[in-house]
């Protein structure tokens, strides 16, 4: 990856509508090379897709709850079941799996605390091997969705 690349992604991240020829008039490239560069981009897994950015208050999930998942069991079978669990709850945008303790970290959406409280109590604290959840509301964001340094 060099410097022409690391343009390229940049310019993308901050619109990813571009067109190949505003793209290329951007990054200083005739239109064919800035093609190439941006298959191999995309063939290569640097760029990894194309998706709009959705305010999440517009459609009705502005609550936020940070959720800390400290769990009872660390098998094998019992963490797959568990982040396949995550994994079926869309309102669960986000979830890392950590060092130390706790062990995940969740971003969770819903309309409102009510709705949260309900995906606590019916989904989230039926997770299997779960031993603690601590949630955390979300008062304010100060950096969301930055891009990537060049």
């Amino acid at each position: 990856m060099d410097a022409l690349d690391r343009k390229i992604l940049a310019a993308l991240q901050a619109d990813g509508r571009l067109t190949v020829t505003e793209l290329a008039a951007q990054v200083g490239l005739s239109i064919s090379p800035c093609h190439r560069r941006l298959r191999a981009l995309e063939r290569s897994g640097a760029i990894r897709g194309y998706r709009a950015v959705v305010d999440p208050e517009a459609v009705g999930l502005g609550f936020e709850a940070l959720v800390l998942i400290t769990m009872r069991q660390e098998d094998r079978d019992t963490l797959m079941s568990f982040e396949e669990g995550l994994a079926s709850i869309p309102n669960v945008v986000q979830a890392e799996r950590l060092f130390g303790d706790p062990d995940y970290l969740l971003r969770v959406v819903t309309a409102d605390l009510e709705s949260y409280q309900r995906l606590q109590d019916d989904r989230l604290t039926a997770l299997p091997g779960l031993l603690r959840m601590t949630s955390t509301l979300v008062m304010k964001r100060i950096v969301h969705d930055r891009p990537l340094p060049a």
